[in-house]
C-alpha cells in the first residue's frame, strides 16, 4: 500500500516544482502531478491532501554536535541571557536556585558572547562566577566553544595553577600571575579528568533529546562530531547508543559520525577495528576522520596569517603542528577514511591544504571528498587550491547571522574581501552542503537559508559581500543533496526521487515566494523519516 501526497508544492531537489509524491515501505515510490500519481492510486492506497504547501527532502547538518546539544538542553541556557555580564550572572543564580546541582555534579552554562555584553567590555572570569558559588563547581562555555570560564572550585579540583603547563594549542588565562578561569582551545582539556562523565543510558538520553530538537527544526539527517564532547567516554560507547536506539526505534534522525581524534594511536586502533568511512547502515553509519584546526574568530583564536585588527599582537594559533596534522591525514587517507579538518583562520587552512595535497601525492584517491569545515577566512589562493584539490566545503551560513557585525572589525580588507566566499566555491564546481555547527548556533534550517540568501543578519546588519548570496534553490540544495554527498549518501537520500528514503519536511509557506528577508519565519509543520511522522508542530 502506497500513500499518495498531492496538491503540493514538491521540491525534489532541482526546478520545476512537482505537485505530488507517494511513498511505499520507507521510500519515494514515484514523482510527478496530481493527476498522474491520483489517477495511477490502488483502491488500497491512502491519500494525502497537501493544501498547497511546500515540501522537500528533510534537511541534512552537515555539521554539528548531536551529543552536545541533548548534553546542553538542561545548562543554564546563556545564549537567552548574554545582553550584559550581569545578565549572565543572574542567569545563572536564578538556574542553581531552580536546578540545585546534586553531589558530584557541577554548574554548567553555553552560549554567552562577551561581543554583545553591554556593560563591560571583556569577557567573564573566575571572580565573577565565584559571585555565583564558590563551593560549587562551574563551567560557561562560549557560544563559539572554544573557549570557556570555570570558577575557583572548578580549577582547585583540576589542579590548575600558577605552574600548570598548558597544552600545545591552548591557552590559560592569567591575571597577577595566577589563571583567572579563562581556558582557550586545547587547554580546555585540563578539565576532563574531574568533570563527571555519563555511563550509556545517559547519553542514550542526551541523543533522544537531541533528535527531538532537530526534528522540530526539519533535521532528519545529522553529520556529527560527538567523540570529543566526553573524552573519557570512549568512542566504541558512543557508537553503542546509537546503534542501541536505531535497534529500538528511538533515533528519529539518521546520524554519520565525523569520527574526532587527536592522536595517531588510538585512530589506528579505531580503523584497525573496523571504524573506516562508510561502515554502518542507513540510520548510523562512521563518516570522516575530524580534526579541529584551530579556533574561532569571536574568541580571536581562529590562527589568521595577519593579526586581528583589534588584537594587533594577535594572530590566534593553530592546535596541532603540521607534522602532526600531516601524520593523522596521511594515515586517514591511506586507510579508507575521509577527512574533514575545521579551518577557520587562513592560516590554519594553509597547513590543512599542505596536509590534504601531501597526502594525495602519496596515496591518490579519486574521489576522497577530503572536506574544509567552516572554510571561513580565505584568500584567493586558497580558494584555487579547494577547486584544485577536489575538497568539499562544510559551511555554516547562519554564523552571517553574528560574524556580519565582527569580519569588518577583525579582518583587513583584502581577507574581509575573499572570505565566506563560498558562492565563489560553489560557481567553480566545489560542493558545498550546510549546517549549524550546533550547539554553537540552533540547528534552525529556515534561518540558516535566510543567511545564505541574504548575507545580512537578522537583526538587518549587512550584507556582507551580497555578491556571495545563493538562490533559494542553491541554498535548499546545500540542506539537502550536499549534504547527502559529502557522507557518499546521494544515492539513498537528499532528494525526493523513486528509490531514496522518504525523508521530507512540510514548510507552513514556500520560501521560493517568501520575502527573503522573512525566510526564517517560515515555520516547519510536519517532519518524516521514512515515511514516518517524527515531529508535527502543535
Amino acid at each position: 500500500m502506497k500513500t499518495i501526497y498531492y496538491n503540493g508544492k514538491v521540491f525534489t531537489g532541482s526546478l520545476p516544482l512537482a505537485e505530488a509524491f507517494s511513498v511505499e515501505n520507507g521510500k519515494f515510490a514515484s514523482v510527478g502531478s496530481d493527476k498522474e500519481l491520483l489517477n495511477s492510486a490502488d483502491p488500497e492506497d491512502r491519500t494525502v491532501d497537501l493544501c498547497g504547501r511546500f515540501v522537500c527532502a528533510g534537511f541534512n547538518d552537515s555539521h554539528m554536535h548531536l551529543l552536545n546539544l541533548g548534553q546542553t538542553l538542561d545548562h543554564a541556557p546563556l545564549a537567552e541571557h548574554t545582553s550584559s555580564l550581569k545578565e549572565l550572572i543572574g542567569c545563572l543564580k536564578a538556574h542553581l536556585k531552580a536546578h540545585p546541582v546534586k553531589e558530584g555534579r557541577w554548574l554548567r552554562g553555553r552560549g554567552w558572547n562577551q561581543d554583545y555584553f553591554t556593560d563591560v567590555d571583556r569577557m567573564p572570569d573566575k571572580t565573577d562566577l565565584d559571585a555565583v558559588s564558590s563551593d560549587i563547581p562551574i563551567m560557561i562555555t562560549r557560544a563559539c566553544g572554544h573557549c570557556c570560564v570555570v570558577n575557583s572550585r572548578a580549577l582547585e579540583l583540576a589542579g590548575i595553577g600558577a605552574d600548570t603547563v598548558c597544552p600545545e594549542g591552548g591557552a590559560i588565562g592569567m591575571e597577577n600571575g595566577e589563571p583567572d578561569g579563562r581556558l582557550f582551545d586545547n587547554a580546555m582539556e585540563l578539565l576532563n579528568g574531574v568533570l563527571p562523565v555519563p555511563d550509556k543510558a545517559e547519553i542514550k538520553e542526551m541523543i533522544v533529546l537531541a533528535c527531538k530538537k532537530l526534528n522540530s527544526f526539519g533535521v532528519t539527517s545529522s553529520q556529527t562530531d560527538d567523540y570529543c564532547v566526553f573524552r573519557d567516554v570512549p568512542p566504541e560507547t558512543v557508537n553503542e547508543a546509537y546503534r542501541e536506539l536505531a535497534g529500538e526505534g528511538k533515533l528519529t534522525v539518521r546520524v554519520c559520525e565525523q569520527c574526532n581524534f587527536t592522536e595517531l594511536e588510538p585512530l589506528k586502533r579505531f580503523v584497525e577495528a573496523g571504524g573506516v568511512t562508510g561502515m554502518g547502515d542507513a540510520m548510523f553509519r562512521i563518516g570522516p576522520l575530524k580534526m579541529l584546526g584551530d579556533g574561532a574568530l569571536g574568541s580571536r583564536t581562529a590562527h589568521l596569517s595577519v593579526p586581528y585588527l583589534d588584537d594587533p599582537g594577535n594572530c590566534g594559533f593553530s592546535l596541532f603542528s603540521p607534522e602532526h596534522m600531516n601524520e593523522m591525514i596521511a594515515f586517514a587517507n591511506s586507510h579508507g577514511m575521509q577527512v574533514a579538518v575545521h579551518a577557520i583562520g587562513d592560516a590554519c587552512l594553509d597547513r590543512v591544504l599542505d596536509a590534504i595535497e601531501q597526502a594525495l601525492e602519496l596515496d591518490p584517491r579519486p574521489d576522497h571528498r577530503h572536506g574544509i569545515v567552516h572554510c571561513q577566512v580565505t584568500r584567493t589562493d586558497q580558494l584555487d587550491r579547494i577547486e584544485r584539490l577536489g575538497l568539499h566545503v562544510y559551511a555554516q551560513s547562519v554564523f552571517l547571522d553574528y560574524d556580519d557585525h565582527i569580519v569588518g572589525r577583525l579582518l583587513t580588507q583584502e581577507l574581509y574581501r575573499s572570505s565566506y566566499n563560498w558562492k565563489t566555491l560553489l560557481d567553480r564546481g566545489v560542493t558545498v552542503s550546510n549546517g549549524s555547527d550546533c550547539p554553537v548556533e540552533l540547528p534552525d534550517v529556515m534561518k540558516g537559508i535566510e543567511c545564505a540568501v541574504t548575507r545580512t543578519s537578522l537583526d538587518g546588519f549587512g550584507p556582507y559581500l551580497p555578491n556571495q548570496a545563493f538562490t533559494v534553490e542553491e541554498a535548499l540544495v546545500s540542506f539537502t543533496k550536499s549534504g547527502a554527498r559529502a557522507s557518499f549518501e546521494e544515492d539513498l537520500k537528499g532528494s525526493i526521487a523513486p528509490g531514496q528514503l522518504a525523508d521530507f519536511v512540510i514548510l507552513g509557506r514556500d520560501p521560493f515566494v517568501e520575502e527573503k528577508r522573512s525566510i526564517h519565519t517560515i515555520p516547519i509543520e510536519e517532519t518524516f523519516l521514512g515515511g514516518r511522522s517524527v515531529y508535527k508542530a502543535e
